[in-house]
């Protein structure tokens, strides 16, 4: 089943939250529950008192009524901790859209729904998600919670991104993946969605902000966005065409077809370069067509998850 043309004529964030677990329907079953543990400030359920067990999370009111030792279970007890990160730079919201929908996504919209679709996974399993936003200033930050409330905030969040116009002119990626690395405090599994075009160019630094992130044993997982037919191919009109560098105002006229074979042959050097430094530094690669469907997103992220303990 095609369930992009299935939903094609839904408006895709009218209701986000649906979409994804729409989506997540289609391509996600047999989802294990996370065996990770821990507590939070949400109670859940009560679950039998062994020997050995720390006594601080014994209900001793329910002691009183039964005589039988139970601990307090939390909403945390069985989670994962999932932290993204969205890159919201101008370069992010190509190509420009008069309206989204499934078959007519920009490289903004098709992170925005891949984190959404994401969530929805990991909400059903009562896993921790946060997110960080980023682009020519660090956006937004929420630390990770799985209470229904902040699942909420965060698809209202994600909603205002994609509807974003004041696309904002620059990428400060090393700067502010280092200040994210700061607020993630428990060991957490990372998704960082961008396409690497920003106005920081130092690899060096990129690297060590990337380096940075995997601190405290993090898991960190790249999703490369690129709108291949355009973006790696090149596959414009043989015709004088203006292109315009969305971030730096910078134009160049010319024939496609005059530049074609050098720029994708540039591009494709480009992105073998932080494949091979992704490995290096061993943080999971992922190059993804946003033409394409949600499956190498979500298939990537569960073998991650499984990976992940």
């Amino acid at each position: 089943m095609d369930l992009r043309s299935e939903l094609s004529k839904a408006r895709l964030f009218k209701n986000l939250e649906l979409l994804a677990n729409q989506i997540v329907e289609g391509f996600i079953s047999g989802i294990h529950k996370s065996p990770f543990h821990g507590f939070s400030a949400e109670f859940a359920e009560h679950k039998i008192y062994n020997p050995g067990q720390s006594t601080k999370h014994i209900d001793w009111k329910l002691y009183a009524r039964t005589d039988r030792l139970y601990t307090k279970r939390f909403e945390d007890e069985t989670n994962l901790r999932c932290h993204m990160i969205l890159d919201n730079s101008a370069s992010m919201y190509y190509p420009e859209l008069k309206e989204l929908s499934l078959n007519n996504l920009n490289k903004i919209g098709f992170g925005v729904l891949s984190i959404a679709a994401i969530m929805q996974v990991l909400k059903k399993q009562r896993d921790a998600v946060g997110l960080s936003i980023y682009s020519d200033t660090y956006d937004f930050h929420a630390s990770e919670k799985n209470s229904e409330r902040h699942f909420q905030m965060l698809y209202t969040k994600l909603n205002e991104v994609a509807a974003n116009k004041n696309h904002a002119k620059e990428t400060k990626t090393y700067t502010f993946l280092h200040q994210i690395a700061e607020k993630i405090h428990r060991r957490s599994l990372i998704f960082l969605f961008t396409d690497m075009f920003q106005t920081e160019t130092e690899d060096t630094k990129l690297f060590e902000a990337l380096r940075h992130l995997k601190y405290n044993k993090h898991a960190v997982v790249l999703f490369h966005l690129l709108d291949q037919e355009h973006e790696l191919n090149f596959d414009f009109d043989n015709v004088p065409k203006r292109f315009v560098d969305v971030e730096t105002g910078e134009h160049i006229d010319l024939y496609a077809d005059s530049i074609k074979k050098a720029y994708s042959e540039k591009v494709l050097e480009y992105q073998k370069d932080i494949r091979l430094k992704c490995a290096q530094y061993q943080i999971k690669y992922v190059a993804v067509d946003i033409r394409s469907d949600f499956s190498q997103v979500l298939n990537s992220f569960m073998i991650e998850r499984q990976k992940f303990v």
